[in-house]
């Protein structure tokens, strides 16, 4: 899951001022963990205690009201209800990434994301979402091609991922739903090099792109066999103490630094 953080923390000043281009200075005093870090974290945090997911992103959101979630999911953790809203949103594939690296089996993978998640993302496109995002990672942490993670994704959700890049990045726009952003992810690490190309990439095509590069970079971590050192060792002062400790407990669980 850092390859996701690190995706988040790379994006999260380019998604006001959207950019055509991979070249671009990886780091900026400014980048910061958005939502997309701190429900990532709570994710992980679920999985290594068993905290119900309801009750832990609320609390992480309390602890993190400000990290810029979207309106209906900040009305759904400000109250009560403990039932999804049926989001169809990107929210449930880019804090998915701790369940692609946490469990054993591809069935099993796509059981967990599922529930990750219905807890908010109840729509048929919201789950689904978050299924191909972790199940891309399974396939890509277990030694599976770019070739055959491509007609897993196809053949089995149904998203199509044969479109360049380049034709793709002159005519995206910004988009929040999941079927509007996990495609173009997907293409973006398809079409990578290496993790920081990966990113480089998923930025690169403008829109939501703190969302885009969190998941593109969950799945190029997987891929690739973890975040280079030179973006580890930018990423990780940016987490405080809270999110720095799941982070490490988990790495260290599950082995995905």
């Amino acid at each position: 899951m850092l390859g996701a953080i690190a995706g988040d923390i790379i994006g999260s000043i380019y998604e006001a001022r959207p950019i055509k281009t991979t070249v671009f200075p990886l780091f900026d005093r400014l980048c910061h963990p958005t939502d997309d870090t701190v429900l990532t974290v709570a994710l992980a945090d679920s999985i290594l205690t068993g905290k119900d997911y309801v009750d832990n992103l609320k609390v992480y959101f309390h602890h993190y009201p400000h990290a810029g979630y979207g309106g209906t999911f900040i009305r759904w953790a400000l109250s009560l209800s403990r039932r999804p809203y049926n989001s169809w949103g990107n929210g449930s594939a880019m804090r998915v990434s701790p369940v692609g690296f946490a469990y054993g089996s591809l069935d099993e993978v796509r059981e967990q994301a599922r529930k990750s998640a219905e807890v908010t993302h109840n729509h048929a496109e919201g789950m689904k979402g978050a299924e191909a995002t972790a199940a891309a990672i399974f396939l890509a942490r277990t030694g599976a091609s770019k070739p055959d993670i491509k007609k897993f994704v196809e053949d089995t959700f149904g998203y199509e991922l044969g479109e360049p890049l380049d034709e793709l990045r002159d005519r995206y726009a910004f988009d929040v739903s999941c079927q509007g952003t996990v495609p173009p992810a997907l293409i973006a690490f398809l079409a990578s090099e290496d993790f920081e190309d990966a990113v480089r990439k998923a930025i690169s095509l403008g829109g939501d792109s703190d969302t885009l590069a969190c998941i593109t970079g969950g799945i190029a971590q997987a891929f690739y066999g973890g975040v280079p050192p030179h973006i580890r060792k930018e990423i990780l002062p940016r987490l405080d103490d809270r999110l720095l400790r799941v982070v490490r407990a988990f790495c260290k669980q599950y082995g995905c630094g």
